[in-house]
């Protein structure tokens, strides 16, 4: 009996001289019997630190233009395919080059024409180092961002997730109503439109991209005690709770606003498949409190699957050599981008 296809997953390995190449193929590597993996970086490069990751590890390159020309080749769990996107400049690790800054945009953009032509099923990101890329001369504010713009997409929602581990008996998944701003302008970004868009999507993803049916989704308040009816702050008031009343109005299973410092115990969260948290050091400690290195990024809203890992590029791991990054939170990402795409 033919055995059922393998999802395809494209993986764009990031920073050069970060841990984001020996990560993505290490992990992709471990998890090639589950998925298809599809590096995309500079093959040379990859081909180079796979043999000093583990001398069985074999890549096998393509060009972009016979990936145009003739489609995805075929390839075993015998050896993995790297989409050719060259560097312009030799790599340090734990150096950065701006010279390789156009360089590692463009893995981006064959990451979004890879699914945009059916090539792949889903995204993975490794970190890249934004600098990079501003001081090669392109505006860069993060992957986020460009994802959205490169798919006309114009709202979209950061959640990450953690499988359930030593300390978690459950999945965590935890969204930001608001990313990266500073905490002065938190209160002014929420907005009732906004927020009930937010939700909307969170909604939406859950259902389509992780199959649950009827989303349990718990909106933590902005203020200490949830506002404490006004005396702490009225956002919880005059925003907050309208829009939860809207979202269940329009059928969603959304309740809060729950203070955030007792939101996050057992007894709350084995009712709930996703926790709207109002800022990013709201509800991003509790999970990587709970998870760090075991977590995977996922950006909803978009009209591709995304995920990617809970960290940075760590330069100075780098810098000392193979064997020192840890893949688990590679691993989530591969992971939850796989089952994504089987249930998209």
């Amino acid at each position: 009996m033919p055995q059922p296809s393998l999802p395809v997953i494209a993986v764009t390995v990031g920073e050069p001289a970060g841990i984001g190449p020996e990560i993505s193929i290490a992990a992709a590597w471990q998890l090639r019997h589950e998925v298809r993996p599809v590096l995309i970086g500079d093959a040379a490069y990859l081909a180079m630190l796979a043999a000093d990751i583990n001398p069985d590890i074999n890549l096998m390159g393509v060009s972009l233009q016979a990936l145009r020309n003739q489609g995805l080749p075929a390839c075993g769990t015998d050896r993995m395919t790297v989409i050719d996107c060259p560097l312009n400049a030799h790599v340090i690790a734990g150096h950065l080059d701006a010279r390789n800054g156009r360089s590692v945009l463009q893995t981006l953009d064959v990451a979004i024409e890879s699914v945009q032509q059916g090539w792949c099923d889903a995204i993975v990101t490794a970190p890249l180092q934004k600098s990079t890329i501003n001081d090669a001369g392109v505006a860069f504010s993060g992957h986020t961002e460009y994802f959205a713009e490169k798919t006309n997409t114009s709202r979209v929602v950061m959640m990450l997730a953690s499988e359930a581990n030593a300390h978690l008996p459950q999945p965590l998944r935890v969204a930001l109503a608001t990313t990266h701003l500073p905490l002065r302008q938190v209160a002014d970004a929420i907005q009732f439109d906004d927020l009930l868009r937010t939700l909307e999507i969170i909604h939406a993803d859950l259902r389509d991209k992780f199959g649950i049916a009827a989303p349990r989704i718990l909106v933590a308040g902005l203020n200490p005690h949830a506002g404490e009816n006004g005396y702490l702050g009225r956002e919880e008031i005059d925003v907050i709770t309208p829009v939860i009343r809207q979202a269940q109005q329009a059928g969603m299973q959304v309740s809060g606003p729950y203070p955030a410092d007792t939101l996050f115990q057992q007894k709350y969260l084995e009712q709930a498949d996703c926790v709207l948290a109002m800022y990013h050091d709201q509800g991003l400690p509790v999970l990587k409190h709970a998870s760090f290195g075991l977590g995977g990024n996922i950006t909803l809203g978009l009209p591709l699957i995304r995920t990617s890992v809970d960290h940075g590029t760590a330069l100075d791991l780098a810098a000392q050599g193979v064997g020192h990054a840890d893949i688990g939170s590679m691993i989530v990402a591969i992971r939850v981008a796989a089952s994504m795409a089987k249930t998209h």
